[in-house]
Order: C-alpha cells, then structure tokens, then sequence
C-alpha cells in the first residue's frame, strides 16, 4: 500500500487472542490522520473504511468478499492512534459474521459489524438503473470552485482527497423546495488504486447531506449508523480501469426531530450496482468555534 488512502486507513495487526468463554479475535492499531477530518471530527467513511479493513484482515478468507458493514458512532476520534478490537462470532460455511470495536484512549469511537460470503448462485435481477446525468469531465479532478472552497474552509478538508463533480442536487443553504437528493462522480485523488469494497465504504458517506439544500442557514451533519451492502465483488482485476470514476447518489425523506435518513447507491460508470447504503444522521447548527 503506497498511496495516501491506503497508508491513512492502514490497520497493523498487534496480537491473536482467544478463549474458551469467547470468540476468538485479533487487535489491531490504526493512525487517525487529520487529512481526512470532516465537520466535527474525521470523516464517518473514512472511520468506516478503517473498521472493515481491520474486519477484512480478521476474517482472513479472500474467498468470503465484504456483502454487508454496519457501524455505530459513539463518539468523534481525535487525530492521533486507535485501537480496535475484532471477535469472529460466527463462522458458517458459507458467511462470516465478525465485529470490531474502535477504541482511543479508553474510550469507545465506533462499533462494527460485517458479513463476509462467497458467492451464492441465484437468478440475476437488476432493477436499479443508473440515473439520466452528464458524463464525468474530461479532465480527472474537482472543479475549481469547489477547490476553493475547500481551501477557503468552506467545504469539508477530507475532499482534497477526492475527485468530486457534482452532477444532481442544489446548492446547499438556499432553501429551495426541491427534492431532497444529490449526485456525484467520485473517485479518489490517485488515479492508480483500483476500486475495491473499502473506498465504497467511505464513498457511501461522501457528498452534500441531502438535506442541507432545503435549510436556509449553514448547518452541519453527524453520522448515529451506516450500513453499507456490497454488490459487487472488487477489486475485478484486468476489467475495470482504475482511475474511472462512479456515481454516486444520495436522498432523504423526512427530517424528524433533528434526524434524517440518507439512501445511497453507487454505480460504475457502466451501469453496474456497485452498493447501497442507508445512513442515520443528525442535522446540527453550523460550529462557532
């Protein structure tokens, strides 16, 4: 692993436990790195992308892909290292089901759980068509507006990481009545890393809080829970050009005593369904600090 979100969400192995009253499991150390620091602490994917690696090298089966990632935020990280602690609760002979529980400095950050499979043989039924959007630019990389913004503090710091283009959704805090929803092609910063289930994992929390575009004043968002479910098996080696860009969309319903809902999926620029996911998340004031 050389490029940056592969060191940044890099998880060592510290010691292999196990006993007779519990599930074996595995400790891992991680390094929270500031360069992919949100609203009010690192960003939830970037959170998530750690805890399923950290799952992946516990489940240790390359035949067993990533099918399904729950994680509930307890608390924001601070920059600096974590520890996390997996158990595999059951070992079918089929699917994994493992947890993980990241700690930092005693204290509880995230906990985990995931569901590891191989493939299963079924009818295949697609019914989840890619939306009518324009296609990527022919130039790799955020526009310049939204660079700025991101140097100007206005937009999150962890987006420097990312290639971003907005194609669906209104701009955020002019309160316009309008659906609830937005899309974008996304991509990391480097061109080179094939996609695989741990950048889907932070991609599924990437792009405006579909709700900020009918609010009126600046707002910021905190993520209670993330599922995402994989469907589809990566990194396809050979198949899919690394630097090409996906779609992503996300949208909400209803807003409820400061909670809303966030449904994603995510394609391949063919068409292909990637994941879907749905979030629960708090919508809160702007930070004056």
């Amino acid at each position: 692993m050389s490029g940056a979100f592969d060191r940044d969400t890099a998880v060592r192995r510290l010691v292999r436990s196990s006993g007779a009253q519990a599930p074996a499991g595995e400790r891992f150390v991680a390094d929270i790195s500031p360069a992919w620091h949100a609203a009010r602490g690192p960003h939830g994917g970037y959170v998530a992308a750690i805890l399923l690696r950290a799952l992946i090298d516990a489940a240790g089966d390359r035949e067993r892909a990533p099918r399904s990632l729950t994680v509930h935020y307890a608390r924001p990280a601070q920059p600096g290292s974590v520890e996390i602690h997996t158990a595999l609760e059951r070992l079918g002979r089929s699917l994994s089901t493992l947890s993980a529980r990241m700690e930092q400095d005693g204290e509880l950050i995230a906990l985990a759980l995931g569901a590891f499979s191989v493939p299963w043989s079924a009818p295949e039924i697609a019914e989840l068509p890619m939306p009518t959007v324009g296609p990527p630019d022919e130039v790799r990389c955020t526009p310049r507006f939204l660079r700025e913004r991101i140097d100007e503090g206005l937009a999150p710091r962890f987006l420097r990481q990312l290639v971003l283009q907005q194609r669906v959704g209104g701009i955020p805090f002019t309160g316009v009545e309008a659906a609830m929803e937005g899309g974008a092609w996304l991509g990391l910063a480097d061109a080179q890393r094939p996609l695989d289930a741990v950048a889907l994992a932070m991609f599924s929390d990437v792009g405006v809080p579909p709700p900020f575009t009918r609010l009126r004043e600046p707002a910021m968002s905190s993520t209670v829970d993330l599922t995402v479910h994989f469907r589809t098996r990566l990194p396809s080696a050979g198949v899919r050009d690394p630097a090409e860009l996906c779609f992503a969309q996300l949208c909400s319903r209803l807003v409820h005593e400061g909670f809303f809902e966030a449904d994603g999926v995510i394609w391949a620029a063919d068409g292909t369904v990637l994941a879907q996911s749905r979030q629960l998340a708090i919508l809160m004031p702007a930070s004056r600090g």
